[in-house]
């Protein structure tokens, strides 16, 4: 049986477009890229990220013919180069800027600055068309618990997740018909 060729969706190339700019910010060759990468256990050769950065859209004019050789990124291919690039893996997923509208895998075409907003644990994808303020509230406050690892708690440092605690315990408290919020007997 054979398969076809994946073809690198839009994460993917926006994937490779940061790999080829931060990797040239930094002054980065591709052997460097791939030493340091060896460095950290996750050997990938000059070719591979040159395979890798391939996913990236041209940007020179005219340029088009054969499709060069593209190599998809792995999650531990992704981890290592945030790693080694210094940067949150976020930095590498989506595109540089806030600016307009970016396109996301699974979402389509999204507002930079809500694909961020997402990306950072801070609001939610989108909310439902029929959820008025106070779900809302509750929406995000259960998002903020789940995008929070244990042990860590919530994010209180945006202003919409200091309103949302505030808000579900008060409910909570007077659910349970007191100040002290759920019971947790």
């Amino acid at each position: 049986m054979t398969t076809g060729r994946i073809e690198l969706g839009p994460t993917g190339r926006t994937v490779a477009a940061n790999v080829k700019r931060l990797r040239g910010e930094r002054g980065l060759t591709l052997r460097a890229l791939a030493a340091a990468l060896k460095e950290v256990g996750r050997p990938l050769s000059a070719d591979a990220l040159n395979k890798i950065e391939n996913g990236a859209p041209d940007t020179e004019p005219g340029k088009s013919g054969e499709p060069k050789p593209v190599r998809r990124v792995d999650v531990d291919d992704l981890m290592a180069l945030a790693v080694v690039l210094q940067v949150p893996v976020i930095t590498l997923l989506l595109p540089a800027s806030v600016r307009g509208f970016v396109e996301l895998t699974g979402v389509g075409e999204i507002r930079g600055r809500i694909a961020w907003r997402w990306a950072q644990g801070r609001v939610p994808l989108e909310w439902p068309e029929e959820a008025d303020q106070e779900e809302r509230r509750k929406l995000l406050a259960m998002y903020l618990m789940a995008a929070t690892p244990d042990g860590i708690g919530w994010d209180q440092t945006t202003q919409e997740g200091q309103r949302a605690a505030v808000e579900v315990f008060k409910g909570w408290a007077e659910e349970e018909g007191g100040e002290r919020g759920p019971s947790v007997d």
